[in-house]
């Protein structure tokens, strides 16, 4: 059973944008474990690609931020925040992502300052990895 808030409950995204379904581990402000299941329904699949229906790669690093920003919004001290993507580093992509698959995201927070901050993250499929990447984030 999970315990954790629902992502809709922490993140300001909604519906299409809101891309995590669900957490499975929290450690407020430190870090979180999360799920994005892709039934094929996806509004962005028929057009990456015909035929061939493709997760796009800068969508997997925004499902990544958006648990991060849950990991950090779930802390009463930020909740009130917005955290904006302020770079991403060191992105690398190392699978297919297609529908029917379930993401396992992993985000862990760094270095948080009043203004920004830092963190990193991988988006994994049956235990693969799919993305990671380390980015940056300002508050909005």
């Amino acid at each position: 059973m999970n315990e954790h808030p629902r992502p809709i409950d922490v993140l300001p995204h909604r519906p299409p944008f809101l891309f995590i379904d669900r957490v499975s581990a929290l450690e407020v402000g430190v870090s979180a474990v999360g799920h994005w299941k892709l039934n094929g329904d996806e509004w962005f699949f028929p057009g990456h690609f015909p035929g061939r229906p493709t997760l796009p790669g800068v969508l997997m690093c925004e499902a990544i931020a958006q648990l991060g920003a849950y990991t950090l919004l779930a802390s009463p001290e930020h909740a009130n925040k917005l955290p904006l993507f302020g770079g991403i580093d060191t992105a690398r992509f190392r699978r297919q992502v297609v529908p029917g698959d379930e993401l396992e995201l992993h985000a862990e927070l760094g270095r948080i300052s009043a203004r920004a901050g830092k963190g990193s993250g991988k988006a994994l499929v049956n235990g693969e990895v799919a993305c990671e990447l380390d980015l940056m984030f300002v508050f909005g």
